[in-house]
């Protein structure tokens, strides 16, 4: 998995985990679903998968900086 996907995925996976802990839309949904019975468990799924989506993204940026080559002065620079 690329480093650009690996990030990706975490955003991704993290606003949709925060829209679902900030804003009514996941029982909206499942009320309009006739689901409404899933929303009684529902804190036990979101709040873990926002915790898992920003280690992720926390994961793939501290990776994505040590794949960086450090940047070494030229030859021509030097006093």
């Amino acid at each position: 998995m690329s480093k650009n996907t690996l990030l990706t995925t975490g955003i991704v996976g993290s606003v949709i985990a925060a829209l679902c802990c900030a804003t009514p839309v996941l029982p909206v949904l499942l009320g309009a679903l006739g689901l409404s019975a899933w929303i009684r468990g529902i804190d036990y799924v979101v709040l873990p998968a926002l915790t898992v989506f920003l280690i992720l993204v926390i994961y793939a940026l501290i990776r994505s900086r040590a794949a960086r080559p450090l940047a070494t002065p030229d030859a021509d620079t030097r006093v």
